[in-house]
């Protein structure tokens, strides 16, 4: 036993889920009388999320919010503007990616659920404050993620202003075991994937692995489309000057460790480095930088909301402009608030989803199907949260050198 705890702890998580994969389409072509068995590890899996997850969105968001620290004055206001800005143009992407090529899913609804698509925003916003203003425990209970985030926010601003130092250390340790806890339950991903997968071949044959493939192009798509072109408009906005340089060279020594490293936080130290030899003020990127793992995005706001559109064509809810656009509002708000271990914004799609009246029953089979594709899509969703943090961090002071008339097109690429 030590042996092979020895072995799956020294396997890279992510290798481990491909071979949940391929182990799961061999079971459900080859071996279908034991689709029944490995069945009971997807559903296993899905149940351990959704019981984790209203926590760990309650939780978190309450911690950052008591935690909250203010900022060292206007320094920080250009690059927090360009990072919310980047975030919500990207789930911007995101919609109309999946309205341009919608993607349905297999899922496994009840026959007694009842879904009717939203009448319209008045609808959506009705629902939504109805949302708000549900019981804490009530939200807790039904995973209503609107009430949980509304209630999260409320408690941490005032435990902001209320709460001693050691009352918001024991917040802190209470969020980070919450955090381990769900740790714990994403190494079990491989075998709840094989599980999914064979279910999922099983019962719709091969075909079902047309619809990951469509939904893997669509958010690769859009995350090339943010970070080669939408990222690019916004540093040229900004500068008046060609951004490319900085934008490959933002991806080529920021995206490429990111993507394998697949964690944010892990990419700091590489971020700090990369900002150095760009010549930035390390009073201001020794605090972008960490900040921007948090809360700059924008490949988390477009998992929640290509994820959660997903859901939607599936059902075949019909959704109005009005209504994509609150999703926009609401991806954008979910991705500043994704865990930081690998699959965090995965976690956060039932939030979006609620905007629907999508129930969690349906939502976390939506998260069991981004966690399937999560060996490409977290990787390159990582990659370019990781690198724009630079980028932004880059333009931001790159904007005030424009306007002193200093900059420089050789400020553009890093020093040796």
């Amino acid at each position: 036993m030590k042996r092979i705890k020895e072995w799956i702890t020294g396997v890279a998580l992510i290798k481990q889920i491909a071979i949940g994969l391929v182990v799961g389409i061999i079971i459900a072509v080859f071996f279908q009388p034991a689709i029944p068995v490995v069945k009971i590890f997807g559903d296993l899996f899905v149940k351990a999320l959704k019981g984790v997850a209203p926590v760990l969105v309650f939780f978190l968001v309450m911690n950052a919010m008591a935690q909250k620290k203010e900022g060292p004055g206007g320094r920080m206001k250009p690059v927090i503007e360009l990072y919310m800005i980047a975030t919500f143009c990207a789930s911007l992407v995101g919609v109309a990616m999946s309205f341009l090529f919608p993607t349905f899913l297999q899922l496994q609804v009840a026959p007694d659920t009842k879904l009717a698509p939203p009448s319209g925003i008045v609808a959506v916003l009705h629902s939504l404050i109805l949302s708000i203003v549900d019981n804490p425990v009530s939200a807790l209970l039904n995973a209503n993620y609107i009430g949980i985030l509304a209630w999260a926010v409320i408690l941490g601003i005032a435990l902001k202003q209320t709460a001693s130092e050691s009352t918001r250390l024991c917040l802190d340790d209470i969020a980070a075991a919450i955090t381990k806890v769900v740790t714990w339950v994403i190494h079990f991903a491989p075998l709840g994937i094989m599980g999914l997968v064979a279910d999922s071949i099983g019962s719709a044959g091969l075909g079902a692995l047309l619809g990951y493939a469509q939904l893997l192009a669509v958010l690769i798509g859009s995350y090339l489309l943010v970070a080669l072109v939408m990222n690019p408009l916004i540093v040229f906005l900004k500068v008046h000057k060609n951004p490319y340089p900085l934008v490959l060279s933002t991806l080529r020594e920021s995206g490429v460790y990111a993507f394998f490293t697949r964690s944010s936080a892990a990419n700091i130290p590489v971020n700090l480095s990369l900002c150095k030899r760009l010549g930035l003020d390390p009073d201001t990127y020794t605090i972008s930088i960490p900040l921007g793992a948090t809360i700059n995005m924008s490949g988390a706001s477009i998992t929640i909301s290509v994820l959660a559109l997903a859901a939607a064509h599936t059902l075949g809810l019909t959704i109005d402009l009005p209504t994509a656009f609150l999703l926009c509002i609401v991806s954008s708000i979910g991705a500043c608030g994704t865990s930081g271990v690998a699959g965090g914004s995965l976690l956060l799609i039932p939030v979006a989803c609620a905007s629907f009246g999508i129930g969690n029953d349906i939502s976390m089979q939506v998260v069991g199907v981004g966690f399937i594709i999560s060996v490409l899509e977290d990787a390159c969703e990582t990659a370019l949260n990781s690198s724009s943090d630079v980028l932004f961090t880059a333009a931001a002071e790159f904007g005030e050198r424009r306007k002193k008339g200093t900059l420089k097109a050789s400020d553009m690429v890093p020093h040796a």
